[in-house]
């Protein structure tokens, strides 16, 4: 079986406005970046656009409905200082949703071994009610709750990468025994959650902070005695990963120091503990990352890593 990319050009028309660190750029460069050679087996597929439904799992539907409303017919608007809409915002989340959502069922009904969703606007900071920090529906969210609506997907284990604090999948998971939420991220840093004595209401939220500076040995410390073993005690049906990239140390918004081949230590662990418990059934969503240049490198080396699992 095959390594699949999921994405929809619809993604590319949400307009964040000049100077925005989240702008269709960061897409631009992910798929570039797939051109290579090295990418000509990677199978491709147009992400389909998510049903209301598939979102309501996870968002109530007056919040859906909310969001969508505020999308501009001209210009800008803003949910918050951060969170910018345009005219192509609304279905640029509804196809980085179903992207998830198709990325899943081929996995699921394995027609891939696993799968990227290369989409924007990101999800992991979208709570279940509120719309923020660049995100407006959460992606992996609707991802997993589809898992077990359609494919009997019971217990699915995120682990987020992302230099920020996933809150919104935190917030959405810490009730729910089923769902596993893992996370490292630089701590004080935006959103100002994800302590680790968060725990959930199951102890299934697992918090690892890494402090300003840390780099490749904070990291794997974090994921060698605090993450892997979290997820392998957890014995998830699927695993899926937010990978955000902004914790590379060339990224402008925070001040960890990894490197692409700490991105590719971790998904190769996380590929080891998949074939352990759910046949080797990962789907990782592009979350954060905000230079071009190390963007584009580190999600190269994930998704050609995710091709050799």
């Amino acid at each position: 079986m095959h390594t699949s990319l999921f994405t929809h050009p619809a993604c590319l028309e949400h307009d964040t406005g000049l100077g925005h660190p989240e702008c269709s750029d960061r897409l631009k460069a992910v798929l570039a970046a797939m051109e290579s050679e090295d990418f000509f087996l990677l199978d491709r597929q147009e992400a389909p656009r998510a049903e209301i439904a598939q979102i309501a799992r996870v968002h109530p539907l007056s919040h859906i409905e909310n969001v969508l409303a505020m999308v501009p017919q001209s210009g800008h608007a803003g949910v918050d200082a951060d969170t910018v809409l345009s005219p192509g915002s609304g279905d640029a989340a509804l196809y980085a949703a179903g992207a998830v959502v198709a990325a899943v069922d081929a996995v699921a009904r394995g027609e891939s071994r696993n799968a990227f969703c290369a989409v924007r606007p990101p999800g992991h900071h979208a709570e279940r009610a509120r719309a923020m920090g660049f995100c407006l529906f959460n992606n992996v969210a609707v991802g997993a709750y589809h898992a077990r609506a359609v494919h009997g997907l019971q217990r699915v284990a995120v682990m987020d990468f992302d230099v920020h604090h996933g809150n919104g999948t935190q917030d959405i998971f810490q009730s729910d025994p089923d769902m596993l939420y893992c996370s490292t991220h630089q701590s004080p840093l935006y959103p100002g959650t994800g302590d680790p004595a968060e725990k959930g209401e199951y102890g299934n939220c697992v918090n690892a902070t890494l402090p300003a500076m840390a780099g490749s040995p904070e990291f794997r410390h974090a994921m060698t005695h605090t993450i892997l073993p979290a997820i392998d005690h957890f014995k998830p049906d699927l695993i899926m990963i937010s990978a955000g990239f902004d914790a590379h140390s060339r990224d402008p918004l925070a001040g960890l120091h990894l490197t692409d081949d700490d991105f590719v230590w971790a998904t190769r662990k996380l590929g080891d503990l998949a074939r352990t418990h759910c046949g080797a059934r990962i789907v990782s969503v592009l979350e954060g990352g905000y230079n071009l240049r190390a963007l584009a490198s580190a999600c190269a080396a994930h998704v050609r890593e995710l091709m050799a699992a």
